[in-house]
Parts: C-alpha cells; structure tokens; sequence
C-alpha cells in the first residue's frame, strides 16, 4: 500500500507548516510583555522613569501575539465556537460544517479585512508613521502592517481547514460507496 500522503492533506500541510513558522518566536512574547510591564512599573513607581517606548513595546507585542497568532490558533483548533450541537456530530457532519464555516465566513472576513485595511496600511508607510508619543516607538507603520498580515495567514490557515475537510468527505465517500 502507498503511504503518500493524499493531494489535499499534501497541501494543507504545507499551509500548516506556515502557520506554524512564526510560532517560535510568538511564544515568547508573553513573557516579554511581563518582564516589560515590570520595567515600566518598576521605573515609574521605583525612580519617578517614564518609559514611553516600552510601554508601546507591550502594546506592539500584545498586537504582534494576537494578529500573529490567530493562523495558528484556527490551525490547532482554538478558536472560539458555539459547539452545543457540533461536538456530537460524526466527523463527516464537521467536516461539512468546517468546510461551509470557513467558506461562508472565515474567507470573505479575511478578504473583507484586507481590502479594508490597505489604505489605512499604506497611508500609514507613505508617511512612515511613528509614535505621536515623545520617545515612542518611530515604527506605527509596523504595527500597523500586522492587520494585513493577520488577514492573509488566517485565509491560508482557513483553505487548509477546508482542505482537511474535503479530505475527510472525500475518504468517508470512498468507504461508503
């Protein structure tokens, strides 16, 4: 028997994989915001410091954590979901509701938001956008470029989740008829 592994689940993990390239790097980012928080209150509190860019560097992390993150979350299956009825339906009705779900909603709401936010991204790097905070970060069009991002790593994230699906309707096809 040929252990290759089927066209579509071929694909979706290469997508997979994609998601998961940033991975190393976002899981460090709660700590750093913890240890940067504590420098900030630390210096405020402690020696009368205001510490503007590290205070916005939480902020950037926070940002990068959560827009950098969701890929990856949809991939490992985290996202948030109404599961009354779903958590007892057979793989192929999941399957049918992940393959619609991402379809109907998660697609279009990634195209949605990365037609919507290209101007604002590209007004923000004509301009190179910094911080209207004295001593802030001198890159807001950094930051800002993440929304972008976000959009076409969860739309790439959300065709592998389809993928999966049409595999899982194709094999139990397969085996029914």
């Amino acid at each position: 028997m040929d252990n290759t592994p089927p066209h579509l689940l071929l694909v979706s993990r290469i997508l997979d994989n994609a998601s998961k390239l940033l991975l190393p790097a976002i899981t460090w980012f709660p700590l750093a915001m913890a240890i940067l928080t504590v420098a900030v209150v630390s210096l405020r509190y402690g020696w009368g410091i205001g510490a503007i860019a590290a205070q916005e560097g939480v902020l950037y992390l926070h940002s990068a954590l959560f827009l950098l993150g969701a890929s990856w979350t949809l991939a490992a299956d985290g996202h948030v979901r109404v599961d009354i009825f779903y958590r007892q339906f057979s793989s192929r009705q999941k399957a049918w509701v992940n393959a619609l779900g991402h379809t109907v909603f998660t697609l279009p709401l990634c195209v949605l938001i990365g037609i919507t936010c290209w101007g604002y991204v590209a007004e923000s790097w004509s301009i190179a956008e910094v911080s209207p905070e004295p001593g802030g970060i001198p890159a807001v069009f950094l930051l800002k470029s993440l929304i972008p991002t976000m959009a076409g790593l969860l739309f790439l994230q959300a065709c592998s989740e389809i993928l999966k699906a049409l595999q899982i309707l194709i094999d139990e096809s397969a085996y029914a008829g």
